[in-house]
């Protein structure tokens, strides 16, 4: 029985400019109804990845597929308005004189008696039916948002792409734009390929993240083992902020303020990092600065000073010099938490949640 080929299949894409490759031997495959994060910095290569998808820009090597179907390699070329795939910008692009309804209409074919029919069902899907007269210029920017995924879908591509859609919104209204979207897309069985340099957004979003760096996929997979099974301190640091512990392999372990870690695969002598994100680490408030300072050694506490604290809105977000090497660190704490400078306070370490990496040289 022959497998069904992926919806989007892209094969070692490369895009240099200048003799620099700013896309380098990227590859995908999106099933139809999935949702595929590039996710990066601005100036990583997922933008020009998207407009090589799309066919608004030629790549110097590499293959494009839809459905099994070659769309473009260095040689052959489908047009961008043959490839059946959707667009969707930061930029919503209404056309200003015409009406919700006509936008929505502008890019079918048909008799007139199916459009009217395929409009009026994208926009009650996007809970904007009653607005199908309105222009754009009488509708909030969450509304212009749904106008314009309604377009995108009008056509039925088997494709969307989606370049940092949400990012003109209001912070309010984005959570719930984005999950409407999803819902909507997920609907008409649409593969996505959805760009963007926010991991909240990412991992709301996304079956799948395929994390970009220096023009090339660095990790990709299901947002959860993204995050709990980064691939280097890069990966950890770009998804929160981070607290990293240096030390030296002696037999397989080191030595830290927490006690002895493993450090597996790494070679005796080496400098190695230890990286926990600061909501694993701990406040002991038992000990809460009282008893001796303890001697190192497997699972034990480690004191520290507060250096400052900061109320952040869910979280209190406190840092401390620790005692065993003047290191500073960062812990959170839920709700409101504001000890002043100099308290002595005593740390537990996650160790399911840290991460060893050969240390930067």
């Amino acid at each position: 029985m022959t497998a069904t080929p992926p919806r989007l299949e892209v094969q070692n894409l490369v895009r240099r400019f200048g003799g620099r490759a700013v896309v380098d031997d990227v590859s995908l495959r999106v099933r139809a109804g999935q949702v595929t994060c590039l996710l990066g910095p601005s100036g990583c290569g997922k933008s020009t990845t998207l407009r090589m998808i799309a066919g608004v820009e030629m790549q110097d090597e590499g293959r494009i597929y839809v459905d099994g179907q070659l769309v473009c390699d260095t040689v052959f070329r489908v047009p961008p308005e043959r490839r059946h795939i959707g667009l969707m910008f930061q930029d919503f692009a209404l056309f200003p004189h015409l009406s919700v309804g006509e936008n929505v209409a502008f890019g079918l074919s048909g008799p007139r008696s199916d459009k009217a029919a395929r409009v009026n069902d994208l926009l009650a899907r996007v809970g904007l039916g009653r607005f199908i007269d309105l222009y754009p210029h009488q509708l909030s920017g969450g509304e212009q948002q749904r106008v314009a995924l309604a377009r995108a879908l009008a056509p039925r591509p088997r494709i969307m792409l989606m370049d940092e859609p949400f990012s003109g919104l209001d912070n309010r209204l984005r959570d719930g734009i984005r999950d409407e979207t999803l819902e909507v897309l997920k609907a008409e069985d649409t593969a996505v390929v959805l760009v963007t340099h926010e991991p909240e957004e990412a991992m709301r979003m996304a079956d799948e993240i395929a994390l970009m760096r220096g023009g090339r996929i660095v990790q990709r997979g299901a947002p959860y083992n993204v995050y709990n099974a980064p691939g280097d301190r890069e990966t950890v640091a770009f998804f929160s902020d981070i607290n990293v512990i240096t030390g030296r392999v002696r037999g397989a372990l080191v030595d830290t303020p927490f006690g002895r870690f493993l450090a597996p695969g790494m070679p005796d002598g080496a400098m190695v990092e230890i990286v926990i994100r600061p909501q694993h680490l701990k406040i002991d408030f038992d000990r809460d600065g009282r008893g001796p300072l303890p001697t190192p050694q497997d699972g034990v506490p480690a004191r520290g000073q507060v250096v400052r604290a900061r109320f952040m809105g869910a979280e209190s977000l406190v840092e401390l010099r620790m005692d065993h090497d003047g290191s500073i660190l960062k812990a959170t704490v839920p709700n409101v938490f504001l000890p002043k400078p100099g308290r002595a306070l005593w740390l537990m370490i996650r160790r399911d949640r840290c991460f060893v990496f050969p240390a930067k040289v």
